[in-house]
């Protein structure tokens, strides 16, 4: 817990029940213990929706579906979401979560590795939201930076891993230190690039919110 446990309740207490099928999705993938976004990173997530209004927004890394639906009872009229799932089992599962939710027309589900749809996919996509392997966002940089239109968001999940991302590497155990260390690398990306205004947020595991600029602005 990045934030102080009560304060995060608090505000969490204050949330509006999401749609009828949204709070079934939540209850059950926490029932079968599958990762969906907190419910503070949702309450961000929609409000950047209602703010910038995205027409095509790009998911990376599904799940079961939770975030896809949540955001497209959000976005404007007429846009449409990309959302890519690696993981098998879980397809099938968010295949059913669309069609329970009636958003088949609206949500695109690419099957397979991230990467390689990245590679082959056409931009610019609005907005893109970044929610897979947290030891692959450094490796999928280039493709994103690719698609994300200009003036476009990218929104960046799970950066702060639950505050070990401050430690040293030998303060963190042993099987999480590549993602440690490539989530750094990340993390200095997104603040040293040129072209890309990026925000860290410390709620829920951290969000990191980019936006990327049409131009260069000069110093």
């Amino acid at each position: 817990m990045i934030v102080n446990e009560r304060i995060t309740a608090y505000i969490n207490s204050l949330e509006m029940p999401g749609s009828t099928i949204c709070e079934e999705i939540k209850k059950e993938a926490l029932a079968d213990r599958v990762p969906i976004i907190r419910s503070e990173t949702a309450s961000l997530l929609k409000f950047l929706i209602s703010l910038v209004k995205p027409m095509r927004i790009l998911e990376v890394g599904t799940a079961v579906g939770y975030s896809a639906i949540m955001m497209s009872e959000v976005m404007p009229k007429g846009a449409k979401i990309t959302t890519i799932e690696k993981f098998e089992p879980r397809i099938p599962i968010a295949k059913e979560n669309f069609r329970r939710a009636g958003k088949e027309d609206v949500i695109t589900l690419l099957e397979g590795d991230a990467l390689e749809w990245l590679k082959r996919l056409h931009g610019p996509y609005d907005m893109i939201f970044m929610d897979a392997a947290k030891g692959q966002y450094i490796h999928f940089f280039p493709e994103i930076m690719r698609l994300l239109a200009d003036g476009g968001l990218l929104i960046s999940d799970n950066i702060l891993q639950d505050g070990d991302i401050m430690e040293s590497r030998f303060a963190v155990t042993r099987r999480n230190r590549t993602i440690h260390s490539r989530m750094r690398e990340y993390l200095y990306t997104l603040k040293h690039t040129d072209g890309l205004v990026t925000s860290l947020i410390p709620i829920g595991d951290g969000v990191a919110v980019s936006t990327k600029q049409s131009k260069i602005i000069e110093k």
